[in-house]
C-alpha cells in the first residue's frame, strides 16, 4: 500500500503552521527507538531525513541521531503512564518514582517525552493515574526548584568581549531561559568554569544547557570537585547536551566544582547550570538512576535525613 505521508504533511502545515509531526522519520520530530521512554546517552538533534522512511528507519540511528545531519529533527520519547497504550481495570499505573527515572532518561538526554495518559472506560482519567501524575509534578518540584549553585561565586576559562559587556557573562549561566549565556573567547580551546558555592554542598544532580538556538555544539564535558586533600576528582561525565542535560550520581559534598567542555563542534556556549539534591531516587553503582520499592506517597513524606546513600569525594 502506498502513504502519501508528504502530501499529508505539506496540508497539515498549510492549515497548521504550528503542528509539530511525529514519526520515525520527522518531519519535525523523530521517535527514539523505543517505547520505553529512554533515549540514548549521546542524542543529537541533527538528523538525515534522507536516511530515514516511515515504518523503516534504523532504531539506533533515531536513537542517537547524527553529528553530520542536515536536518534538524529533535527526538521525541512516547511511553505510557501503564503498561501498555490503553487503561484497564486490572493494570496500574507506573509510580512517580518509575517516571522520575523516566524524566532523566528523556528530558534529560536533549528529548522530548511524550505521556500517554489513557481515559478510562467511563471516557475519564482514572483517579489512580492523577494521583501519580501530582506525586510527579511534586516529585519534580521538589528537586529542580532549588539551584544549590544559585549562590556561587564564578570564574570562567575565558569570557567573550570587553571588560563590561555583560552579553556574555558567565553570570548568565544562572538566568532562567536560553537567550542568555556565557561564551568563552573565540579560537581557544580551554573552556571551564569553576564554582565556588561558599560553603560545602551535597548534591547528586548535575544540569546543563546550551542556547539551542545557536545549535547543537558540545560533544564531551565532565564534572569535578574538590576533595578534602585539595584535589580536582571526577564525578560524571558525558557526551551531547543539547537543549538540556541531566545527570544523576551518588550523593557528593563538596564547596568548589568545575565544569569542563573537553570536545566541541564550534565554541560551547552554556545557557544554563545547576545542581540539585534527588532525595527520592536510588543510584547504583554504575551511576544508573533506579527506581525504588517504596511507595510514591511515602517517598515524598520522607525527610531529607533520612536519605542515606551520602558518598564524599
Amino acid at each position: 500500500m502506498e502513504y502519501f505521508f508528504d502530501s499529508w504533511f505539506s496540508l497539515i502545515h498549510q492549515h497548521q503552521p504550528g503542528a509539530v509531526i511525529f514519526s520515525d522519520a520527522g518531519p519535525d520530530t523523530r521517535w527514539i527507538g523505543d517505547e520505553a521512554g529512554v533515549a540514548g546517552s549521546t542524542c543529537w538533534s541533527l538528523f538525515n531525513r534522507s536516511s530515514a522512511q516511515i515504518g523503516n528507519t534504523d532504531p539506533i540511528y533515531s536513537q542517537g541521531g547524527d553529528p553530520s545531519g542536515h536536518d534538524w529533527v529533535p527526538a521525541e520519547c512516547d511511553v505510557s503512564i501503564r503498561p501498555g497504550w490503553f487503561w484497564h481495570a486490572s493494570e496500574v499505573p507506573k509510580s512517580a518514582i518509575k517516571l522520575l527515572d523516566i524524566y532523566y532518561k528523556s528530558v534529560g538526554r536533549n528529548c522530548l517525552l511524550l505521556l500517554n495518559v489513557p481515559p478510562n472506560s467511563s471516557g475519564l482519567i482514572s483517579d489512580e493515574d492523577i494521583q501519580v501524575l501530582k506525586e510527579f509534578s511534586e516529585l519534580r518540584r521538589s528537586i529542580f526548584s532549588d539551584n544549590l549553585a544559585g549562590n556561587a561565586i564564578l570564574n570562567a576559562s575565558s569570557t567573550r568581549g570587553s571588560i563590561g559587556d555583560s552579553r556574555f557573562d558567565p553570570y548568565n549561566i544562572f538566568k532562567e531561559g536560553i537567550y542568555t549565556y556565557w561564551a568563552p573567547e573565540e579560537n581557544v580551546s580551554d573552556w571551564a568554569l569553576h564554582l565556588n558555592l561558599q560553603e560545602s554542598v551535597s548534591f547528586n544532580v548535575f544540569q546543563v544547557q546550551e542556547p539551542i538556538h545557536m545549535g547543537q555544539r558540545i560533544t564531551a564535558f565532565h564534572l569535578e570537585v574538590l576533595n578534602e586533600d585539595g584535589d580536582w576528582r571526577m564525578v560524571i561525565n558525558g557526551t551531547t547536551v543539547g537543549y538540556q542535560r541531566l545527570l544523576h550520581f551518588p550523593n557528593v559534598e563538596s564547596q568548589h566544582l568545575k565544569f569542563v567542555v573537553d570536545k566541541s563542534r564550534a565554541d560551547p556556549l552554556i545557557s544554563y547550570l545547576g545542581i540539585y539534591m534527588d532525595q527520592f531516587s536510588i543510584v547504583n553503582s554504575a551511576f544508573h538512576s533506579s527506581p525504588t520499592n517504596i511507595n510514591s506517597s511515602q517517598v515524598l513524606r520522607q525527610a531529607i535525613h533520612n536519605h542515606s546513600t551520602t558518598a564524599s569525594i
